[in-house]
């Protein structure tokens, strides 16, 4: 949980400068206009971003904490296994995203974000009902974290 809010910390820096370049290049004066290709813009960049790393093994959170991520046979993973896994890993965020767009039910902010960490926490403790103890997006894109010193983590 710590590599991942160092992750955090790393593509707050990634989406402040993308989404600078954004705002500048399209001229956007105002936070809601162009909305849309902005969030665009920025799930693609952030892709970009993990994708390249996790095909060369580890993002540099993953570096400071020891862990790199394999194929199942413990190989690095190629560029579209490793976007595989960059799609998949939304299954963090978009269901109760999608719940919250989808229902139409007014909610507060504060409603939404409960709703949101609840969800991500009943994501992280289903891995415990995987055999092998990974999240679900990992075993759904044929990938491991494991030490970088070795074992399986």
């Amino acid at each position: 949980m710590a590599c991942w809010l160092y992750e955090g910390m790393l593509m707050f820096a990634v989406v402040f400068v993308a989404d600078y370049l954004f705002s500048a290049l399209t001229q956007t004066r105002h936070g809601l206009q162009n909305r849309h290709g902005q969030q665009a813009f920025l799930f693609v960049v952030i892709g970009i971003y993990f994708t390249w790393f996790w095909s060369r093994g580890q993002t540099l959170a993953m570096k400071t904490w020891h862990i790199r991520v394999v194929d199942r046979h413990g190989r690095p993973l190629t560029q579209p296994r490793a976007l595989l896994r960059y799609v998949l890993s939304w299954v963090w965020f978009l269901p109760p995203l999608a719940g919250i767009w989808a229902s139409g039910v007014p909610m507060s902010a504060g409603q939404q974000t409960v709703l949101l960490i609840g969800w991500i926490a009943i994501w992280a403790l289903l891995a415990r009902f995987h055999p092998q103890r990974q999240f679900w997006h990992d075993a759904w894109a044929g990938t491991r974290l494991v030490s970088s010193e070795g074992g399986r983590r």
